[in-house]
């Protein structure tokens, strides 16, 4: 191969082997879907060889595709690094950071902990993926996520943030209507709150296969936020973690002995961890939930 590809042809690359259609690629990348076409097939000429199989579902990598993947990647990394270098930022974080995080925890947790963050980075900017699902990594999603299955092939820096406990909550008005709760054996007879079963984001949101039982679920929601007002309105019982109940005495702890722990773990892809305003966004997530265990945990 006597030509180098351009930079740009690769980045047009990536942003196909992403999106996996030229339309998605092309939204991503703000032209038209026929010049990512016209850019792939250049760059496929160049390099003699086809990067991906076409089909009416989309664009798969091949084989090749797939072994010039990372190099494309560290390319990417690599120019993001000495753009942010030279304009300064290796001081002072600053540009924009795509942040996925689960819907309660970014509702409750992660967004009042941005406000200091952004008061002392001026030029930096937060794009907070607040979803009843852990944002996708591989197609660029986001920059970094907070998940509970981290990331366990591709080039990925992951750290566990924190291990969490779900406890049992109920509202003192179910409490009241209903058998008393004095020992485990007594769950059987209450109803419960859940997610829907066949949209869980991962089966480790399958907590309350933990119970020993089949629990009777009167209210299955797809995120944790309805699944805390429902409780609240006295639909049943709930797990959640500490962080995700009011302060306001809506929930009270039932059984406090008995939980389902978890963990959250940070990913991000290895080239965008090299970025100071990612960097940023992830030492704040790590030092707040170091600092803040009543978040994750009932003391004993």
């Amino acid at each position: 191969m006597n030509i180098l590809p351009e930079w740009t042809d690769l980045r047009f690359f990536l942003e196909l082997a992403r999106a996996g259609t030229l339309s998605g690629a092309s939204r991503r990348l703000d032209v038209e879907h026929t010049t990512v076409s016209r850019r792939i097939d250049r760059l496929e000429t160049q390099l003699g060889t086809t990067l991906f199989d076409r089909s009416r579902e989309g664009y798969e990598l091949t084989e090749m595709g797939q072994t010039l993947l990372p190099h494309a990647e560290a390319m990417e990394g690599a120019a993001l690094a000495a753009a942010e270098q030279l304009g300064g930022a290796e001081v002072i974080a600053h540009g924009v950071v795509r942040l996925g995080v689960p819907e309660l925890f970014g509702v409750r947790v992660v967004a009042p902990l941005l406000a200091g963050l952004l008061r002392s980075h001026p030029d930096l900017s937060i794009d907070l993926l607040v979803l009843p699902r852990f944002a996708n990594l591989a197609n660029r999603e986001a920059d970094l996520g907070v998940m509970l299955d981290p990331p366990t092939t591709g080039r990925y820096v992951v750290t566990r943030m924190a291990s969490f406990r779900m406890y049992l909550y109920a509202a003192p008005e179910y409490l009241a209507r209903h058998a008393p709760i004095r020992e485990h054996s007594d769950l059987q007879h209450h109803d419960f709150v859940d997610y829907v079963q066949d949209r869980l984001a991962s089966q480790e949101l399958s907590y309350l296969n933990e119970l020993g039982f089949t629990p009777r679920r009167r209210l299955c929601c797809t995120g944790m936020t309805a699944q805390v007002e429902a409780a609240k309105h006295g639909l049943g019982l709930m797990l959640a973690p500490p962080y995700a109940i009011p302060n306001d005495g809506s929930l009270q702890l039932v059984l406090p002995d008995f939980f389902a722990e978890r963990a959250y773990w940070l990913a991000a892809p290895t080239d965008l961890y090299r970025l100071q305003r990612v960097r940023a966004v992830w030492n704040l997530l790590r030092e707040h939930a170091d600092a803040n265990p009543q978040l994750f945990m009932h003391r004993a």
